[in-house]
């Protein structure tokens, strides 16, 4: 069947060599993506770029600014473009092709990232029966990130043949029979389940921004840094909040949003018509987010051009369903130790 690839479907592509690489399969496959990790090879490059008519080692060639060693963690400097060569290759098959994103603890510490492949047109995109290595570009915007070896910045999620995305018809029917989404607001589904912004108390914390500082972070250590030393916490005045130029905010969602365990979610990274600023970088969600009574979507928002004013209860982000191939073995919770199943307002898992 068509439809996203589930947890035995990766194990099979690893078992047939059509995943290379995969350090740690426990740790890497999830419900319906894989983590993807760094190799030792880095360079620091002068130009982000794309690779349509050539392989990137060809291209890289003629923008090294230097080469790095990943062996021992280093030093990203905010702002400096690295490309990283990813531990998996890819030899697919059958009409298997695929997209990537950030996950979710990459997009909380606003690092930039995306997935660039041989002879491919697009960012993040796996085209069908791909064959060949996987290169990561990264920039760290609001701090400077040490990382390693075997970190996990991104995901890969493949599909057999083409998405089945649901559409608003039967979108509203599977709502219908248990609820996706638990809010106030009847006009939720509209090009998929639109989630808005909490900024109801102007006595309690809605968000969080960045600070300048000096300090670095270590993407391995977890539950270890104060989150005082990065990031200011706000309360919204008069039910709304001005998103600064150049500054990166965390927020939540209004609603909570459940997953059903035979579906998977995209969050929508950026919609024009619903104004002039990025949500959201880390897209996936597995089968079982939220299951059964829902979890908040936490929402990582800067501006492009020009400071923002966003009011509670505001669109602010879209979540598109699509179906799984089959049933899958595995859905996301506390089983196989998710980070942010039941989350209320939450930073990465990087700090205490």
């Amino acid at each position: 069947m068509s439809g996203a690839l589930v947890y035995d479907d990766y194990l099979d592509l690893c078992k047939n060599h059509r995943i290379i690489g995969l350090a740690d399969k426990r740790s890497q496959i999830q419900p319906s993506s894989i983590d993807l990790s760094l190799s030792d090879e880095c360079y620091e490059i002068n130009v982000s770029f794309l690779s349509p008519n050539s392989k990137v080692r060809e291209k890289l060639k003629k923008i090294i600014l230097k080469k790095i060693n990943l062996k021992k963690p280093k030093i990203f400097k905010k702002n400096k473009i690295y490309i990283v060569k990813l531990n998996e290759k890819l030899d697919l098959k059958n009409s298997i092709k695929g997209y990537c994103n950030p996950k979710s603890s990459t997009g909380r510490l606003n690092i930039f990232c995306r997935t660039i492949l041989d002879y491919c047109d697009e960012y993040e995109k796996i085209p069908k029966n791909y064959k060949g290595e996987m290169f990561l570009e990264i920039t760290t915007r609001s701090f400077d990130i040490k990382f390693m070896e075997g970190d996990k910045l991104n995901q890969m999620r493949l599909v057999n043949k083409t998405s089945n995305y649901i559409n608003d018809f039967n979108l509203f029917n599977i709502h219908k029979k248990k609820s996706i989404i638990f809010g106030k607001k009847n006009n939720f589904i509209d090009n998929g389940l639109k989630i808005s912004v909490d900024l109801s108390n102007n006595k309690k914390i809605c968000a969080y921004v960045s600070r300048t500082t000096l300090s670095s972070i270590n993407f391995n250590k977890v539950n270890f840094y104060s989150k005082q030393k990065f990031w200011k916490a706000l309360r919204p005045k008069n039910k709304s909040l001005i998103i600064e130029k150049n500054k990166f905010y965390i927020l939540k969602s209004k609603e909570k949003i459940r997953i059903p365990i035979n579906l998977a979610g995209e969050m929508v990274p950026y919609d024009t018509g619903i104004g002039d600023f990025r949500v959201h970088y880390a897209g996936f969600f597995d089968p079982g987010f939220g299951d059964p009574k829902g979890s908040y979507a936490v929402l990582e928002v800067k501006t492009n051009e020009l400071p923002f004013l966003i009011e509670d209860g505001q669109t602010i982000a879209r979540i598109k369903y699509e179906k799984l191939n089959k049933k899958t073995s595995v859905v996301y919770g506390k089983n196989i130790n998710s980070n942010y199943q039941n989350q209320k307002l939450a930073l990465s898992k990087h700090f205490k």
